[in-house]
């Protein structure tokens, strides 16, 4: 029997969620670039924080707002 070459993955329990997302992270996680990532922080219309110079965009809250905004522009939304 071949071993195997793959390490087994932590228990469950070991993983710790996700609760904000650093800017490369969250232009992946939206579908978007990091230039329009920035362009929608700095017009105000994506929810962001700021701890010192570090910018973090919250999971819940990206999540409610393509909700909010599928919700009110249908399957087209736009931001």
């Amino acid at each position: 029997m071949a071993a195997n070459p793959l390490p087994n993955p932590p228990p469950k329990a070991d993983i710790v969620p996700r609760l904000a997302l650093r800017p490369k992270e969250a232009a992946k996680a939206l579908g978007i670039g990091v230039r329009l990532l920035w362009s929608l922080t700095n017009s105000g219309r994506i929810p962001h924080l700021k701890l010192g110079r570090t910018v973090l965009y919250p999971v819940a809250e990206l999540e409610r707002l393509l909700a909010e905004e599928t919700d009110a522009h249908g399957k087209r939304g736009e931001l």
